[in-house]
């Protein structure tokens, strides 16, 4: 009798939830839900054997772990490529067409919170995770189960993985900020900020008092459920139990995406969330597969970012700091001020220049923005507002940090400090090397690694391998203990078996970026062939180029550099690229191929990797410098360009008998 009751009740429950927060249409009052709420809260704690994976009392929250587990995504996690204009909206809509594509596109609000992919297997939650890189996020799964909006238990016993958004409502911010205000507790800036940190907590009650939401708008394998659009994959995720954005809208034209665009901007502040932009994504599945990806973005996808919010401010003074390369950058102290929900302080000034064209003095009142709605920047200043008390900018002589006479290059614009001991360059260079594009030492942020400069704990790279020789320093410094040093020393450990391509990137190699350092690794299989190639080697890899080549000469020509090197490699830190075996082909080795028209018997992605794996490399676009088009069916410009130019031209059949996967 109580099992059937129990049943009774989530059943009621889970479809009262299903129609408030995916349909926007209540079916029971508040007074109901809570007395059933609280009657199957209470069978439950009478009975806890009958608490079921999907009882809506599993929102509620309580779990604690001890830290985030490290997953990794199936299908990466990719990121948007932006665009602010509707030159650059319509530039986008072009490169589509040139594919002979006739573009549907879905317009959806580009949500301001936090991604997160959500694993279901048989129709119950498993795993949900952050983003992460896009290829190793966070689970969080304990958090994302007090989400009312996220079902536990799909409406079919399907197995499926679906990304989205989780967020806070403004409300929601203000309810929290007021009971925070009371008990004289630092407020939440904004909302992105405050749903980050809530999906950040260990423990679950946390982030289920800060009543979160959700909208899912991506289903990553759509063809392997014969699903041939986005617009379906949408519904068929919403008729699964997801919350579905009900702004969104199918047009048939960039001029309608205009449209759209100027509506969403009108009622955006009306809206129960934060949004900074309109995502614009191809309809068609098979014209996505088409339009493939570049490294980092498909491009069949953009996201227009609405014009930054401007604010005055005062420019209190200019200081400079130092990178790791020794560049000099001015930096405006304001005074503090709400720029797109959060408090800025300071903004770059970017050099020299910049402050002198935009006739810049200490005292101005000026107008700042976030470029992007994300970095705090300078517009102008006021001139209208300057009272005669302001001081002209002069330019510094001498690093702020060693005091060495700064250079400035002939034909460039910035400063630099030459001086390798500098130790703000030394902690630029800590801090690059345990960022995530290079050994992604999780819970080594900038913070830290100044703290443990400062108390000469490390002072070079190979010193972030030894501080297990600190522990117990470590331990008595404030706001460090046991398990939070235990956590940041094996995460330091499991860097050490990062493949070659992370410490290349890491050492930071000038001109040398994170793509440039997968191509080298790759290439060169270990660290000491990569030392001990010459500059000719070096030009004639696709990508590197003169500049680059002569970069990495000169760097491990430092005798310095190569006493780092050894060190590291006494420390047992990975030398060796561990990426996909690269198998030796001389059809494909040192050749860049340009992939065009849809190949019948392998997708976009699966003939780049068989084109890397054989020792060649894939580019976008065509030019003289392309060894190979290879053309499927209906080709785009590109099959008319290789003819132009006399490049030489594989059909699939003879893609396949190249790489001998006939």
């Amino acid at each position: 009798m109580v099992e059937k009751r129990i049943d009774e009740l989530i059943k009621i429950i889970n479809e009262a939830d299903y129609n408030y927060h995916t349909l926007d249409n209540p079916t029971i009052t508040d007074q109901e839900y809570d007395k059933y709420l609280r009657e199957l809260f209470e069978l439950e704690a009478e009975h806890p054997e009958l608490i079921r994976e999907d009882s809506p009392t599993q929102h509620a929250g309580g779990e604690i772990i001890d830290e985030f587990k490290k997953v990794s995504h199936k299908i990466p996690m990719m990121s948007l490529s932006d665009v602010f204009s509707e030159s650059e909206l319509i530039a986008f809509d072009e490169r589509i067409k040139k594919e002979n594509i006739i573009p549907q596109y879905m317009c959806e609000l580009k949500i301001d919170g936090l991604s997160v992919s959500l694993l279901y297997e048989k129709g119950k939650l498993v795993r949900a995770a952050t983003r992460g890189d896009g290829t190793i996020g966070e689970d969080i799964t304990h958090n994302v189960k007090t989400i009312k909006s996220i079902p536990l238990k799909l409406t079919e016993s399907v197995d499926i993985e679906v990304r989205g958004e989780i967020y806070m409502n403004k409300k929601t911010l203000e309810e929290i900020n007021l009971k925070r205000s009371k008990q004289n507790q630092p407020l939440l800036q904004n909302c992105r900020n405050a749903a980050a940190g809530s999906i950040r907590q260990l423990d679950s009650k946390v982030a289920a008092e800060r009543k979160l939401d959700s909208f899912i708008y991506h289903l990553p394998n759509p063809e392997d459920y014969n699903i041939k659009t986005h617009s379906d994959a949408i519904d068929y995720m919403k008729k699964l139990g997801f919350k579905i954005n009900p702004n969104n809208k199918l047009v048939n034209n960039i001029e309608e995406v205009l449209t759209f665009i100027e509506e969403k901007k009108a009622i955006r502040k009306d809206l129960a969330y934060d949004i900074d932009g309109i995502v614009i994504k191809v309809n068609n599945i098979s014209d996505q597969k088409k339009l493939g990806y570049t490294a980092k973005y498909p491009k069949w996808a953009t996201a227009y970012k609405f014009p930054a919010e401007e604010v005055l401010t005062k420019l209190t003074d200019i200081i400079f700091t130092v990178g790791r390369t020794g560049q000099i950058t001015p930096n405006a102290v304001l005074e503090p001020v709400i720029v797109a929900g959060s408090t800025v302080r300071r903004a770059t000034l970017h050099n020299e220049d910049n402050i002198i064209s935009k006739d810049l003095k200490i005292g101005d009142i000026v107008s700042i923005r976030k470029a992007g709605d994300v970095i705090p920047e300078v517009i102008e200043r006021k001139k209208e507002r300057r009272t005669g008390n302001e001081k002209d900018f002069k330019m510094i002589t001498n690093c702020p940090m060693c005091n060495s006479t700064l250079v400035k290059k002939e034909g460039q614009v910035d400063y630099f400090c030459l001086n390798d001991d500098c130790p703000a360059r030394k902690i630029e260079g800590l801090i690059h090397f345990a960022s995530r594009d290079a050994m992604n030492i999780d819970g080594l942020g900038e913070r830290i690694i100044e703290d443990f400069f400062n108390f000469r704990f490390i002072s070079k790279i190979s010193d972030i391998y030894k501080l297990e020789e600190h522990k117990k320093d470590l331990i008595t410094l404030e706001g460090y203990g046991n398990k939070s040093v235990d956590n940041l020393l094996t995460a330091i450990e499991n860097s050490k078996q990062n493949s070659l391509e992370k410490l290349i990137f890491g050492l930071g190699i000038p001109n040398v970026g994170a793509k440039k350092s997968k191509i080298l690794a790759s290439h060169f299989k270990t660290l000491d062939n990569l030392i001990a190639s010459d500059i000719d080697e070096l030009e004639n890899i696709y990508d590197i180029g003169k500049k680059i080549a002569n970069s990495i000469k000169v760097y491990f020509a430092n005798s310095d550099n190569m006493e780092e090197i050894n060190k590291l490699k006494t420390l047992q830190i990975n030398m060796n690229y561990i990426g996909d075996e690269v198998v030796e082909n001389a059809n494909f080795k040192d050749k860049s191929f340009v992939l065009t028209g849809t190949l019948e018997d392998f997708t976009r992605d699966e003939a780049k990797k068989i084109i890397e794996t054989n020792g060649g490399t894939t580019v976008g676009s065509v030019s003289k410098k392309t060894s190979v088009v290879i053309v499927g069916k209906d080709p785009g410009s590109k099959y008319q360009k290789a003819l132009d130019l006399g490049i030489e031209i594989w059909d699939e059949a003879s893609f396949k008998e190249k790489c001998n996967r006939e």
